[in-house]
C-alpha cells in the first residue's frame, strides 16, 4: 500500500515575488496581469512539483496572522462589504 506525506504552505499570488513578472512575460508576452492575479503563483507552485509535491487542495483565505495562524471575518450579518485577498492555503502530497 502507498504511503504518503503531506505539506502545507501559504502561496501569495503577487506579481512582485521572484519569478513571476519574468514567467508571466514568457508565457503571455501581451498580457499585463494585474498585481495579484492568480498565475503569479505558477512558478512557486511548480518549484513545490519539481520536488515531487502534487497539490491536492488550494483555497483561497483573508489573512494569515503573525502566528501563522488563517483569519476569518467577524461579526454577522451581510455588511455588503466585499473582502479580497491574496493569500491561498495549499496542501501538497507526494509518496514516502
Amino acid at each position: 500500500m502507498d504511503q504518503w506525506e503531506y505539506w502545507t504552505a501559504f502561496v501569495w499570488a503577487d506579481i512582485e515575488h521572484q519569478g513571476a513578472a519574468e514567467y508571466i512575460k514568457k508565457k503571455w508576452p501581451d498580457w499585463n496581469p494585474a498585481k495579484y492575479a492568480p498565475q503569479t503563483m505558477i512558478p512557486e507552485l511548480d518549484g513545490y512539483g519539481e520536488a515531487g509535491w502534487e497539490l491536492v487542495h488550494m483555497e483561497p483565505i483573508q489573512s494569515v496572522g503573525p502566528n501563522g495562524d488563517v483569519g476569518f471575518p467577524t461579526g454577522g450579518g451581510s455588511t455588503g462589504t466585499t473582502r479580497y485577498s491574496n493569500v491561498y492555503f495549499c496542501v501538497f502530497k507526494r509518496k514516502k
